[in-house]
């Protein structure tokens, strides 16, 4: 029967499925790390005391694509390089999506509508990522070699969900609340069609890895449909709510060091 734990282990007992995942997954976060480092050095004079919490969030994404990386190296694997249809973070930004790495780039400081921009893509695309973490943690937390790092992953999403909820909430306090909620929407409605078609492209390249049937990947292709239908009509609402964290000032300190994969 196919379920998400029975799914992701055939993924993981396989040393090319299982590369290819976590090249995908350490990609992705050692560009948002980049994406972080940046605009926290491009923060406008108004929002220094929120550079270093942005600084933050990018030193636990480059951590979490080291943990991917330290992940592959212990079964002696290397990284492949990722399918330019399965990169999730860069089909964001070519559907305009947050800030434009162009813009990152440069030396001209971000403005406030800049920071507003960039918390609500943070906002909605830390949705995604708490809820998957903490659908492998609900599976994997006992495993022998992904348990240390799903449990610290999933723990690094969750405060960061947690710190874009507080900052937009005092954003919207400040009067930018119907710019906020105009972004998170369309920032919600682009995410779920972007997540679609990754997570389409990744079950294509799984399939022939693990020679899935016709008939197997034709039932997963539907699951995939079926859940971007569902938030096309409803689901897309739990990305732009904002409520205030139970956990205040979640990347106040610094970042806590990788486990070690001996």
């Amino acid at each position: 029967m196919l379920s998400a734990k029975s799914l992701f282990q055939e993924i993981l007992d396989h040393d090319e499925s299982f590369r290819l995942f976590c090249s995908i997954a350490a990609s992705g976060e050692s560009q948002g790390g980049w994406e972080n480092a940046r605009i926290a050095a491009l923060v406008p004079p108004s929002e220094r005391e929120l550079a270093p919490r942005i600084a933050r969030h990018g030193a636990d994404e480059d951590k979490h694509g080291r943990i991917f990386n330290a992940l592959m190296r212990k079964r002696g694997l290397e990284p492949v390089p990722v399918p330019p249809e399965t990169d999730y973070t860069m089909l964001l930004e070519r559907h305009g999506i947050g800030l434009a790495h162009e813009k990152l780039k440069g030396d001209e400081p971000l403005t406030v509508p800049d920071i507003v921009t960039y918390l609500a893509h943070s906002r909605v695309t830390e949705q995604r990522a708490s809820e998957q973490m903490e659908l492998l943690r609900k599976h994997f937390a006992d495993h022998p070699d992904l348990g240390r790092a799903v449990k610290m992953i999933s723990g690094d999403e969750d405060n960061h969900l947690a710190y874009c909820h507080e900052e937009l909430l005092r954003f919207a306090r400040a009067g930018h609340g119907r710019v906020i909620q105009h972004t998170l929407r369309q920032c919600a409605l682009a995410e779920i069609r972007v997540y679609r078609d990754v997570s389409l492209a990744v079950m294509s390249h799984m399939g022939r890895i693990l020679g899935w049937s016709r008939a197997k990947s034709a039932v997963l292709a539907a699951g995939i449909h079926g859940v971007y239908a569902y938030e096309r009509a409803v689901g897309w609402r739990r990305m732009v709510s904002l409520r205030m964290p139970e956990r205040r000032d979640a990347l106040g300190g610094p970042a806590a060091a990788a486990p070690e994969f001996a």
